[in-house]
């Protein structure tokens, strides 16, 4: 049956999405015999309380509850299918009933909107395919005493959600709905398995996609400890996006300001369906239809909304009110996107015009730092994990990660550590740089964490081909991609080469591949100087100058680098290689680069270098005279033992009063 598109219809007016399920069915007072019915009169189990199979069971059951919110006026109906996945279903041993519960559910819910739709064209009724979020979290362990265990792994979680896709889009729903998200990891999961099926199925058109989080209490975050804002960043990837939105666990009085932080920053529609309320001492929902409709008019005059609904303890009368407390009220418009790059741990890190350089912490790279690596060697994960609590605690906005090391399983430590760094909160409030050469080992990693990473990195170096393969699977998860000036050809060493890469493959990422422009990040290679090599005396000129270029050619891309690279000929002398990394930077990021691969405790500030030093380190980095070299050696002779900066953590407020603090 041809209807308008739900898209252009959200531009016109909120929209109103069905309410409780699972209560309305309590109403029935169904027993054993109701949820077995024909099919599962001798399975060797109970099954009462599983809900989803009587789509099968008791299909008139769902049939009348679906007409109920039709007739309270819900332009979109769920389908019966909360706990429709393999995982889910464990819990009754009815893992191969999956694929029928998620046809059967669709099926019932298509023909009851179909049959409304034709009664009244004018007001098109539409089926969202609910995908609940799994009885398990990939996030989080369920075991205090091993925080690094997990009950399901992300391949599981997408294995589940593609063959609850598949049965519903052939049970011909309009809608996918991946709801109740306490863990990002779960939804991204969801999204990845939908992206995939679309890839094997190239005939079948894609679905609108509706996301919806689920904020647990009043710290505004998701059980597995987002923000709303970090939410939003981790998961509006998805490829056909209609709304992302709340529902569940908070009253609408409880989940206005989370809705109002969402309506804020999203650039797609935004949705909201809260429970009546919060429940009372015996589990239920005491908000009555009138009580909730206040609410909710006031979230539409604010201009919060596109979609509103209910979830828990809302009925058919609760819907009716709502759908008459929105009427009129003209739709929420998305806020432009500003092509912001935005990257997101349990907490956002937006990159706007006025934000100054992005330390992106170096110390958790086995080959970076002996004394990581040896920890990471010796297996012991707990005094890693301060080393990059000691990267947070020196400034770091990033935490780079690499375990690319001859002598260790690199996809194992990966996995094995950023499962611990996820359950430290103090640490995974930042985004994830995931830093390997091998891309079994980027993907392993990505696998583990539920913010929008940046991998480090993909490029050219294989052919396009090979580049188009990996920078499509980074797009699938979310995550954005340090490119390396690096071709068939080689490594880019002049600003000329660094620049043509940069421009090719950013051509190719937003053309060929879909991505936004603000999640490309070039690494134009910086490489050491004052080597007493001549040729390598201008690397630092030309990354700097291709800076400057790449931004000119590449619109929206950023531009990092490793830091460090450039003062490795002084190993072994801070005091220079500090001076050397502030100088570089100050000029870099003038021309143009946004964020380094840099000890964030370890620099020196630029007007603090004393004049000597920096008159000299200024002649290397720009290469102003053939004894550049040779006068900054000499002077670092002088000062082989007087060492370099040493963070220290400053503890004097302990010593202030509270107002003070």
């Amino acid at each position: 049956m041809t209807k308008i598109d739900i898209r252009q219809l959200t531009k016109e007016r909120i929209l109103v999405i069905d309410g409780a399920m699972g209560s309305l069915i309590q109403e029935y007072k169904l027993t054993e015999k109701d949820f077995r019915g024909e099919r599962f009169k001798d399975f060797h189990r109970d099954i009462q309380g599983n809900n989803d199979i009587l789509s099968i069971t008791r299909p008139d059951v769902i049939e009348a509850i679906h007409r109920a919110y039709l007739d309270a006026g819900a332009d979109i109906i769920e389908t019966n299918t909360f706990s429709g996945t393999r995982i889910a279903q464990a819990d009754y041993e009815l893992e191969e009933a999956v694929y029928d519960i998620n046809f059967e559910s669709a099926r019932v819910a298509r023909k009851v909107a179909d049959e409304y739709t034709a009664a009244n064209p004018d007001k098109p009724r539409y089926v969202a395919g609910a995908m609940g979020p799994t009885n398990r979290t990939a996030s989080i362990s369920p075991d205090v005493n091993n925080p690094g265990f997990r009950a399901v792994t992300f391949d599981e979680l997408v294995d589940a959600y593609y063959e609850e896709v598949g049965a519903l889009i052939d049970g011909g729903v309009d809608i996918l709905l991946v709801e109740t998200i306490f863990d990002t990891l779960n939804a991204k999961a969801a999204i990845y398995a939908i992206e995939k099926y679309y890839e094997e199925h190239p005939s079948v058109s894609p679905l609108p996609v509706m996301i919806s989080g689920t904020i647990t209490d009043a710290s505004g975050r998701t059980l597995s400890g987002q923000t709303v804002e970090a939410f939003y960043i981790s998961v509006n990837h998805v490829s056909n996006l209609l709304t992302i939105g709340l529902n569940c666990a908070l009253g609408a009085e409880e989940m206005r300001p989370h809705v109002e932080s969402l309506s804020n920053i999203a650039s797609c529609h935004v949705h909201a369906y809260p429970n009546a309320g919060l429940p009372n001492e015996f589990g239920e929902y005491d908000q009555t239809a009138e009580q909730m409709q206040v609410f909710i008019r006031e979230f539409a005059e604010s201009g919060f909304l596109n979609i509103i609904g209910g979830c828990c303890g809302t009925t058919p009368d609760h819907i009716r009110l709502m759908a008459e407390a929105v009427k009129g009220i003209k739709p929420r418009k998305p806020v432009k996107d500003k092509g912001n790059s935005t990257y997101s741990g349990l907490e956002p890190l937006i990159v706007r015009e006025n934000t100054n350089f992005i330390n992106v912490g170096e110390r958790t790279n086995v080959t970076g730092s002996r004394a990581f690596a040896r920890l990471i060697k010796q297996g012991d994960f707990s005094a890693a994990l301060d080393v990059a609590r000691s990267q947070v605690e020196g400034g770091a906005q990033v935490i780079d990660i690499n375990m690319d090391e001859g002598l260790l399983d690199s996809e194992k430590a990966m996995v094995e550590f950023l499962h611990l760094v996820m359950s430290e909160p103090d640490i995974a409030k930042l985004p994830i740089m995931i830093d390997s050469s091998k891309f079994n080992v980027i993907e392993a990693g990505l696998k583990c964490v539920q913010g929008k990473c940046i991998v480090n990195s993909i490029s050219m170096k294989e052919g396009e081909e090979k580049f188009i393969e990996q920078a499509k699977i980074v797009r699938k998860y979310g995550a954005a991609a340090v490119v390396m000036a690096f071709d068939e050809e080689g490594q880019a060493d002049t600003m000329e080469r660094k620049v043509d890469i940069c421009a090719r493959a950013y051509k190719i990422l937003v053309e060929q591949v879909g991505f936004k422009p603000y999640d490309i990040i070039f690494d134009p290679n910086i490489f050491a100087i004052a080597t007493g090599i001549e040729e390598h005396n201008n690397y630092a000129v030309y990354f700097i100058e291709a800076c400057r270029g790449i931004k000119q050619r590449c619109p929206g891309a950023k531009i990092s680098g490793g830091v460090s690279n450039v003062s490795f000929s002084f190993r072994g002398n801070d005091k220079v290689r500090e001076a050397m990394h502030s100088v570089f930077l100050y000029h870099a990021t003038r021309a143009g680069m946004d964020m380094g691969i840099v000890n964030a405790g370890m620099i020196e500030v630029y007007d603090d270098i004393p004049k000597e030093l920096l008159t000299l380190v200024e002649d290397v980095i720009f290469n102003k005279n053939p004894n550049a070299t040779d006068a900054l050696t000499t002077y670092a002779e002088s000062l082989k033992n007087t060492g370099g900066k040493v963070a220290v953590k400053d503890l004097a407020w302990r010593e202030l009063t509270l107002e003070q603090r």
